[in-house]
């Protein structure tokens, strides 16, 4: 299973945590960002996320910020993207059995062991397929496509220069 990751600068350090875990156990660990404790905008890498796992490059992906919450909702801006932020293993069983989330989304300074049993249970929860939360999916999917909006491709493609920052 190939996995992405994106984090700001303020979930860096729980993200080179989550690499190292992922990769011992034996998933193909893929990093969109960011690689610095410099300020930088959230947006940016959850985009190449989302954008990643619609272009098929990655199964699934883990998205941190500060709080989880923004870069949860930058995530859910990309269409087709289900990403729920998560405090518990509870809550990650639950986004994957229900809600087929294909994100889950962090805060960075959750502590790393806490961190570790929710990534655990989001990757081996599967979706149950039962036909009401099909049924509500479907009903996402199709919210979706009534109100596509175009993306933002500058956003996405524009390498920042966190130097200059």
């Amino acid at each position: 299973m190939k996995i992405g990751i994106a984090s700001d600068h303020r979930g860096l350090r729980l993200k080179t945590k989550l690499i190292k875990y992922l990769v011992k156990k034996k998933f193909e660990v893929l990093d969109y960002g960011t690689n610095t404790t410099d300020s930088v905008d959230y947006p940016i890498y959850a985009f190449r996320l989302g954008e990643a796992i619609i272009n098929h490059e990655v199964d699934y992906g883990i998205a941190i910020c500060g709080s989880g919450i923004g870069i949860s909702i930058a995530c859910n801006k990309v269409k087709g993207i289900r990403c729920a932020k998560v405090d518990s293993p509870k809550e990650a069983k639950a986004t994957r059995c229900d809600n087929d989330a294909n994100i889950l989304a962090l805060n960075g300074s959750m502590p790393t062991f806490k961190a570790l049993d929710i990534v655990d249970a989001f990757f081996k929860t599967p979706f149950s397929n039962e036909e009401r939360h099909n049924r509500r999916i479907a009903l996402i999917k199709d919210y979706e496509e009534q109100h596509d909006t175009q993306v933002i491709t500058s956003i996405v493609e524009t390498e920042v220069n966190i130097d200059e920052r």
